[in-house]
């Protein structure tokens, strides 16, 4: 556990129990991080995420500590001490500088001052009774394995022989891996770089390096200038499935396309004519910096992918690359703040609209064109069950060789093996379809 020497502890806490708050009702937990000041982002989001990972165990906690719920911004102080409380043993400052930070947190609050003792007695008497605490606590699965009800049977029941190894690795932090700009050089080439600052990693992709350490990308040699990108091995399949098949020139969309990842890639390892897509101009201006940076072009639109009325040209697209709106359940590792913000009703909602965005891209695409259509989810509904029931209802689709699911994996790099993504990657859904001839 890591926290920002630079800035009080107790002040730390108030800014993490406040963005835990956010969360709770229901803002993104990195917009939430936008809006808090520079000097303390840093230790925030380390502090942050450490909560999130483990605040199943700190909400059973304070239920067994104090069964009346206190206030929300009380409540979500107290769980966020109790969830820093267990890895104590293992960070940087001890239990009772934790305890004392935690008091002081709340007597530099006007609006919880007065609950001080009350934070002091709870904090306490858990540091006391720990042991048993814990074991009673951990009886809940909600706090065994950090997630709602309704995720874990979801998973039970679409992955009975995994679901455990999903739920844990959830738990864990991921890497950092970079893409290498096929224009700019290979991974081996960048490792060079790396070690060139004091920096390092290996080789977990095509075009990837997972870094030893995660650092600010200010630090990555070449950022600025566009030599790298930050992208999870897994995501980094995207783009050479389609090349792959296309020739130069060739016209491509990139439906869903906000940050840019993907249409960077796909734009990197070829000369293609592509057009971006996405819904949110915001989200726009941002794919348009990435593209900036790493001087490349496409053709940018804000328009809704599935009212092609308002925006298509009217000449098909050679593919089509449909990264489409998902519950993000493969990607929990990165951003632990969706198990607290996704509901069960969710599940279906993004499903329909997934089927919806197939099915008014499908007409979109050439004879002979490919579909490509991912999600960064390890549910079916997103996945297998989405592509069986779109493949049962057009008879000119063609299943192709793709990856299917990718469950987050932490997995140690086997040497001997010739899998790209043998050293681990978040969890994805990759279906490739080909349009054939009626």
């Amino acid at each position: 556990m890591i926290h920002d020497a630079r800035v009080p502890l107790w002040r730390q806490l108030q800014a993490v129990a406040e963005w835990i708050l956010t969360v709770r009702r229901g803002q993104s937990g990195s917009v939430g991080l936008q809006a808090i000041g520079a000097e303390l982002r840093p230790g925030v989001q380390a502090l942050g995420f450490e909560v999130l990972r483990h605040l199943g165990l700190g909400q059973e906690l304070r239920r067994l500590l104090a069964p009346r719920t206190p206030a929300p911004r009380l409540d979500a102080l107290l769980c966020t001490a109790l969830a820093l409380l267990r890895e104590t043993e293992r960070g940087d400052y001890d239990a009772f500088t934790l305890v004392d930070q935690a008091v002081e947190a709340v007597k530099r609050d006007a609006r919880i001052r007065s609950q001080a003792g009350f934070v002091n007695a709870c904090l306490r008497r858990y540091l006391r009774e720990r042991a048993a605490l814990s074991a009673q606590a951990l009886r809940s699965p909600l706090a065994r394995w950090n997630h709602p009800a309704w995720w874990v049977q979801r998973l039970q029941q679409d992955w009975p022989e995994h679901w455990q190894d999903i739920l844990a690795g959830d738990a864990r932090q991921a890497p950092m891996v970079l893409r290498v700009n096929a224009r700019w050089g290979s991974p081996q080439s960048y490792l060079a770089q790396l070690r060139s600052v004091g920096l390092d990693g290996r080789v977990c992709a095509p075009q990837g390096v997972q870094l030893t350490r995660a650092c600010r990308v200010q630090q990555l040699p070449g950022f600025a200038q566009g030599w790298v990108s930050v992208q999870d091995a897994g995501a980094q399949l995207a783009a050479p499935l389609l090349v792959a098949r296309l020739p130069d020139g060739a016209r491509v969309l990139d439906a869903c396309a906000a940050p840019g990842g993907k249409t960077a890639h796909l734009l990197e390892l070829s000369d293609l004519a592509v057009t971006a897509l996405d819904v949110d101009a915001q989200r726009c201006e941002r794919v348009q910096q990435n593209l900036d940076r790493l001087g490349l072009k496409a053709r940018l639109l804000a328009a809704d992918a599935a009212e092609p009325s308002g925006w298509w040209d009217g000449k098909p697209f050679d593919a089509i690359l449909l990264d489409a709106p998902c519950s993000a359940s493969g990607i929990v590792r990165r951003h632990p703040d969706i198990v607290w913000l996704r509901r069960a009703t969710d599940i279906s909602q993004l499903a329909a609209q997934q089927a919806r965005l197939l099915a008014h891209l499908w007409p979109l695409l050439n004879e002979g064109g490919y579909l490509l259509y991912c999600t960064c989810s390890v549910f079916q509904a997103e996945g297998a069950h989405q592509i069986t029931s779109f493949l049962a209802s057009n008879i000119q689709a063609r299943y192709l060789p793709a990856p299917g699911h990718l469950l987050p994996t932490v997995a140690q790099p086997d040497p001997t093996s010739e899998d790209n993504l043998a050293g681990g990657h978040d969890g994805f859904f990759y279906a490739l379809l080909q349009k054939t001839t009626v």
